[in-house]
């Protein structure tokens, strides 16, 4: 066997291969005799057809099979001999190739990049120094009561905290909304929409100008849109919102008492209160977590410079353009203003791509290295867990896995958390106060 390699780019290969005719009609011998043995011929038992029937019948699928083969004994040649793992192949030509002949192919071949492991034990990191406390717990139990709020027309002027229902119609410098901005239908008019009576609410300066106003009362707003509001058509300039309250309502919330805890499926209040310290409690747990292995991640991709394989890279890139896009339409974000900033979206998405390609074979040669499997368990352990966080059944969650080919992804899943288990049970970790955690990652209150 004759292998030679050419580089071309990073990670992308030149190929040159010529394997020995007896190798080949080896190849040819003991491919006859598989397919020979799962033959069924007319006149014939399972497996005892002649060989020449079974290689006149399947004559294109055994040449089909062989030259795969060798292609494949090749990479593994490679692989063995030159440390290089080919990701796909490219440009297949078959110059040569037969009974009696050699086999001999030129191909491009895509590479998994080549580098060495920095050294991953002992990553630093920095934990916030955290507990729950009994006002976190009261506000969560706010957040609960504002959950089942109750709205009540009132006959007065409105004050702050409540709700004004309003109709109304918009106009930028004397001319309608609508026609300024076509982008931004919602904001040109609107009947019977709920504003709360309060600083800043709906748009910079229009809530807290209803103040005082009740049912029947007719108002001109007027406010400034901030320069950088996604309307470019908006974004500085003034605008006078022409509206009539038609109801003004107050916020009702529940007391606080044993009898709003059994509402939720508490004994009593004391009860919600331990429940909801725990769920606070596991949240903290989940956090901090999160705080820490946000920053091994960094440090592990900081302490090592590849190249990254173009067609990975492309296809990810791919993904999270995808991904941006529809998590802002579903922002309400127009298509139109998502155009405009595609470019942006797709820088934004390749640095991303590059940065989660890089991890992925960082997670895997460090796998590699301590002998980090995904085995049975982890794997159930995952589609249990998913399950009763989605609220299916665990079985049709295995299915729709296998039927959609994700079982790589999954595994790759699992296999990254197992490998971050591994870098944080090996880390540095300092408990620090908040104000000395890195910017950005401080948790809120």
């Amino acid at each position: 066997m004759n292998i030679s390699v050419e580089p071309l780019a990073p990670c992308r290969k030149l190929v040159r291969v010529e394997v020995e005719a007896a190798k080949v009609d080896e190849a040819f011998a003991g491919t006859l005799r598989v397919y020979r043995e799962g033959a069924a011929l007319p006149g014939f038992r399972r497996g005892k057809a002649p060989l020449e029937l079974v290689e006149r019948k399947f004559s294109k699928e055994i040449e089909s099979e062989v030259r795969h083969q060798l292609i494949q004994e090749c990479l593994k040649e490679i692989q063995s001999k030159k440390g290089l793992r080919a990701l796909r192949l490219e440009n297949v030509e078959v110059l040569q190739f037969g009974r009696g002949q050699p086999l001999q192919a030129v191909f491009t071949m895509e590479t998994e990049p080549e580098f060495e492991l920095p050294e991953y034990k002992g990553l630093p990191a920095k934990r916030e120094i955290r507990s729950v406390t009994d006002e976190d717990v009261e506000r969560a139990l706010e957040v609960l009561r504002r959950q089942r709020v109750q709205y009540r027309t009132v006959q007065r002027p409105a004050a702050t905290g409540d709700i004004a229902v309003i109709n109304y119609t918009a106009t930028v410098e004397g001319k309608p909304l609508r026609e300024v901005a076509p982008d931004a239908p919602s904001l040109a008019e609107a009947r019977g929409f709920w504003v709360h009576v309060e600083r800043n609410a709906f748009l910079p300066g229009f809530g807290e100008q209803l103040t005082g106003a009740q049912a029947g009362d007719r108002r001109t707003i007027h406010l400034l849109f901030p320069p950088d509001f996604p309307s470019p058509a908006l974004a500085g300039r003034p605008a006078a919102f022409e509206v009539e309250v038609v109801e003004v309502k107050e916020t009702v919330l529940p007391p606080l008492d044993d009898q709003f805890a059994k509402d939720l499926g508490a004994e009593n209040l004391d009860a919600l209160r331990a429940g909801v310290r725990r769920d606070l409690e596991n949240e903290l747990k989940y956090k901090l977590k999160r705080q820490v292995r946000t920053q091994l991640i960094r440090a592990l991709l900081d302490r090592v410079h590849f190249d990254l394989p173009e067609s990975l890279v492309d296809h990810e890139t791919r993904r999270t353009v995808y991904q941006i896009v529809r998590e802002n339409a579903a922002r309400g974000i127009s298509r139109e203003l998502i155009e405009r900033e595609k470019e942006a979206i797709y820088q934004n998405a390749l640095a991303t791509a590059k940065e989660r390609v890089k991890l992925d074979f960082l997670v895997h040669r460090i796998a590699e290295e301590e002998k980090i499997e995904v085995a049975d368990e982890d794997f159930n352990r995952w589609v249990t867990y998913q399950a009763a966080l989605t609220g299916r059944d665990p079985r049709k969650l295995v299915s729709e896995i296998l039927d959609r080919d994700a079982l790589p992804q999954v595994h790759g899943e699992i296999l990254q958390e197992k490998v971050l288990d591994f870098l944080e049970q090996h880390a540095r970790i300092e408990d620090v106060p908040s104000d000395q955690m890195p910017v950005g990652l401080g948790i809120r209150s």
